[in-house]
């Protein structure tokens, strides 16, 4: 082969091979960024229609390829928020979205109703859900308290509370066969609003008694779960909130990384 010939044929060789390594770099998936896709598991949240807290505080911890998505039911105190038909409704609209748990975001209704009441709305629920979990917040606190074998509690719910949904909850939780040092409202009281972090963290850390084993900030609407960390860490104990320990026993049930302990304690620990 002539000079001449050998460089054109090594020129037309190396574009050719130019061409393939291009196509196979733009064959390459690239890294796409986090879109929020629910790759691992969808969750739903049913959440009472004023309340923003519950599905914000929920995206916030949630680990990367798990996704939040709500269903609002109207109005209601207590028990009522669980009564035939909105609740049914807003269960039906998340079972077409196909999530692999529903939460409950709303933690009263539990306590007015009482555990075995309150279970037999769960399952009254699931049969409309077809097959997919429902998960309520009082009694997975409860498994999580038993889950770091605490036994003496600290509680405090939402200044719009009433009276009676507070004692209530202390009703509750004495009837799980805990020793409840104190249950408490924080103040002053209020209609619904967001509750700045300060204010729940210098309120909790005053009110948490010396002997209580673990506090519970009960109330999805509070919105809490930026304060966990640095109360555990001035009081030495664990602290649940009502939104945490959804999404602990959510994460559990579909085998999904937990979002580390940044939440809180409690995510070191697997469910039962």
């Amino acid at each position: 082969m002539e000079r001449r010939d050998f460089l054109r044929s090594a020129a037309v060789g190396s574009v050719g091979a130019s061409l393939v390594g291009q196509d196979l770099r733009q064959n390459q998936e690239p890294a796409w960024p986090d879109d929020g896709a629910g790759t691992v598991a969808r969750l739903g949240i049913l959440t009472p229609d004023f309340d923003p807290v519950p599905e914000s505080e929920l995206w916030t911890m949630a680990p990367r390829g798990v996704s939040i998505h709500t269903s609002r039911v109207p109005r209601a105190r207590g028990a009522a928020l669980v009564a035939a038909p909105h609740i049914d409704e807003a269960v039906d609209r998340l079972v077409e979205l196909a999530p692999r748990a529903i939460l409950l975001g709303y933690t009263s209704s539990s306590y007015a109703l009482g555990a075995e009441p309150d279970e037999r709305v769960r399952l009254r629920l699931e049969e409309r859900t077809k097959g997919i979990p429902l998960i309520f917040a009082a009694p997975v606190a409860v498994a999580a308290f038993r889950q770091l074998a605490v036994r003496r509690i600290s509680i405090v719910h939402p200044p719009w509370w009433t009276a009676e949904a507070n004692d209530q909850g202390r009703a509750y939780w004495r009837a799980a066969g805990f020793e409840v040092l104190d249950c408490t409202r924080l103040t002053p009281e209020r209609t619904f609003s967001e509750v700045a972090p300060r204010e729940v963290f210098d309120f909790v850390l005053c009110r948490t008694p010396r002997a209580a084993e673990a506090v519970f900030i009960g109330g999805n609407g509070m919105r809490a779960i930026g304060v966990v960390c640095a109360l555990e860490s001035r009081l030495g104990r664990p602290v649940l909130t009502a939104n945490q320990v959804l999404l602990w026993n959510a994460l559990g049930r579909v085998g999904s990384a937990n979002p580390g302990t940044e939440y809180g304690c409690l995510f070191s620990r697997r469910p039962p």
